[in-house]
């Protein structure tokens, strides 16, 4: 009897080990997740580190809507976080669409195996459609987080060479996605925002702007003002 309870100790502590989630050496990170702390920029559903050498900007693009730029030299990367599902994963659907999408711009793709797993190299037109513009090189790297997709894309140098993509590299892994728990739509980009300080910069940036607009008009005479007047007697 002692050696079967030592067997079923054994098989309920594999369990245990099997139903343990592995500990993350890296992120991206969920914002549920016991990450490393340092200093981050607060964007809304992304929280970006701040690391020397390395310019974020958040970017409101027309077709692309908000992204987080982040620039290393010449070289640049491209993140955007999605609303997932919660089951299911998005990054094997969506590399699939880029391999379509960029084969009928007149590029090319190639699938391969990356830090942070499976990832798309392409070569695409620098002006879409016209691929004898000239081509530029982009890489797509995906990350499927819990209820959230995170893409980050590469260019310049750091989409061909992994050497000159270590700095964007380590900054992606340090980024923490804060999803929230209000319903979102599959696909669905996450809201960005500029952080409170920035935000009141620009803010009393853009009242002094029109105050001083306003004062420049305030400025000029009256056309219906009496101006200065001459009186000539003869």
């Amino acid at each position: 009897m002692k050696g079967a309870s030592a067997d079923l100790a054994a098989e309920a502590a594999d369990t245990d080990l099997q139903a343990a989630p592995p500990e993350k050496a890296s992120g991206p990170w969920d914002a549920a997740e016991d990450f490393p702390d340092m200093d981050r920029a607060d964007l809304g559903s992304l929280q970006v580190p701040v690391l020397p050498g390395i310019e974020i900007q958040l970017v409101f693009a027309e077709q692309q809507g908000a992204l987080v730029t982040a620039r290393y030299g010449d070289n640049a990367m491209q993140v955007q976080a999605f609303a997932a599902p919660k089951s299911g994963r998005l990054w094997d659907e969506i590399r699939t669409e880029h391999v379509s999408e960029i084969a009928n711009a007149g590029g090319t793709c190639e699938e391969r195996e990356g830090p942070f797993g499976a990832e798309l190299l392409a070569s695409v037109p620098i002006q879409p459609g016209q691929p004898q513009a000239g081509m530029a090189p982009l890489r797509f790297v995906g990350v499927d987080g819990r209820r959230w997709f995170l893409q980050a894309v590469f260019s310049g140098q750091a989409a061909v060479d992994r050497g000159a993509a270590i700095p964007l590299e380590g900054l992606l892994r340090e980024v923490v996605v804060v999803r929230g728990d209000h319903p979102v739509p599959p696909r669905d980009m996450l809201e960005l925002r500029l952080p409170a300080d920035a935000a009141k910069a620009l803010e009393e940036q853009a009242r002094a702007q029109q105050e001083q607009q306003q004062n420049r008009f305030s400025e000029l005479p009256d056309p219906f003002e009496r101006g200065p007047e001459i009186t000539e007697t003869r």
